[in-house]
């Protein structure tokens, strides 16, 4: 079974499982959407007393995250595709500088699978903690 299975990893992952890109990605009334399940979406508000300079630090600390780019970016929102090491899986990121109610809007979820293993609350928790470092 082994054997087969190391036939089988470089084979697939020649493919890079990214699936379409979700229509309602963005901002829709203030607020990113909500994640329809959390087996494969993470999100996540965090108050900030500068909602301006923690988004460009976010954003600085996305721009750095292996296997990571940065797709659409406005003054206040960020949308990124993270591919994962092994078999190219995507997940798209965004986050929202919700300058009137001074928060930070975090939304990470998986394009295939009804899993992800914790990845996306993971990549969450690691930009938190870059932030407050």
């Amino acid at each position: 079974m082994t054997f087969l299975a190391g036939l089988l990893a470089p084979v697939l992952m020649l493919f890079h499982l990214s699936g379409p890109v979700p229509a309602d990605l963005g901002v829709s009334n203030g607020a990113l959407r909500d994640c329809p399940t959390t087996a494969h979406c993470s999100s996540q508000t965090w108050a900030s007393s500068d909602p301006m300079a923690d988004f460009s630090k976010l954003s600085g600390l996305v721009q750095e995250s292996p296997r990571t780019v940065v797709i659409d970016q406005t003054e206040t929102y960020l949308h990124a595709e993270a591919s994962s090491a092994f078999f190219g899986f995507v997940d798209d990121l965004e986050l929202f500088a919700d300058r009137d109610n001074k928060r930070i809007q975090a939304r990470s979820e998986s394009r295939l699978g009804d899993s992800d293993l914790g990845v996306n609350a993971a990549r969450l928790a690691a930009l938190r903690s870059g932030l407050e470092s």
